[in-house]
């Protein structure tokens, strides 16, 4: 013998297949959008660790190129950055500077200059001199500026005159305001962004 079901108990069946539907449909909805977020997701592009600076100063007319090297192989590890500068600058001369930036804690060494020079409008690197140093200054090849003519920097001019001493910090800034107050000039002060490395070097002139 077949039950009866009453209106209300009809209705009453009939909302609750109605709302678990809904709610099946939400939860599908929920697992799509967020496995479609997490596809989305751009991938964190961190920075390169950069162990090695080496600057080579080259004199106009002649005479022995000057070696700076900064190293810090283990990074913010505990042992302590080393710098050596390969001799004097002589008095009287224009020395032009190149600059590169390796990762020798990898195997083969990683040369970061490419992607420094590719992305030049996001990075800048500063000459900042102590004591009688004269300034060093940034060189003028097409190739030392970016895409909207602001400084990269890996090409330096550093003129020497008489009998001087001091010290060079050369540091890489990434992200800049190459837009603030004498930053295109070589002025790190209002530049801001955030130092990738810096090393400063004992320079002497005689």
């Amino acid at each position: 013998m077949k039950t009866k079901i009453s209106n209300n108990q009809f209705n009453l069946k009939m909302k609750k297949m109605k709302n678990l539907k809904i709610t099946t449909l939400a939860l599908g909805a929920l697992l799509a959008f967020s496995s479609c977020s997490k596809d989305d997701t751009p991938p964190v592009n961190e920075e390169e660790l950069i162990t090695t600076v080496t600057a080579v100063f080259t004199p106009q007319g002649g005479g022995t190129n000057i070696t700076l090297i900064y190293k810090d192989l283990d990074g913010e590890g505990p042992t302590a950055a080393t710098t050596t500068v390969s001799g004097n600058f002589m008095q009287n001369k224009t020395y032009i500077g190149a600059v590169t930036f390796k990762n020798e804690a990898v195997n083969p060494i990683e040369d970061i200059t490419p992607e420094i020079l590719t992305e030049g409008d996001e990075h800048q690197i500063f000459y900042q001199k102590t004591g009688t140093l004269n300034t060093f200054t940034y060189g003028m090849a097409s190739s030392n500026f970016d895409v909207n003519g602001k400084p990269i920097g890996l090409q330096s001019v550093f003129t020497t005159t008489g009998a001087a001493s001091g010290t060079l910090k050369i540091t890489l800034r990434h992200l800049p305001n190459k837009s603030g107050a004498n930053v295109a000039a070589g002025d790190i002060t209002n530049a801001f962004g955030n130092t990738d490395v810096e090393g400063t070097f004992n320079l002497t002139v005689q």
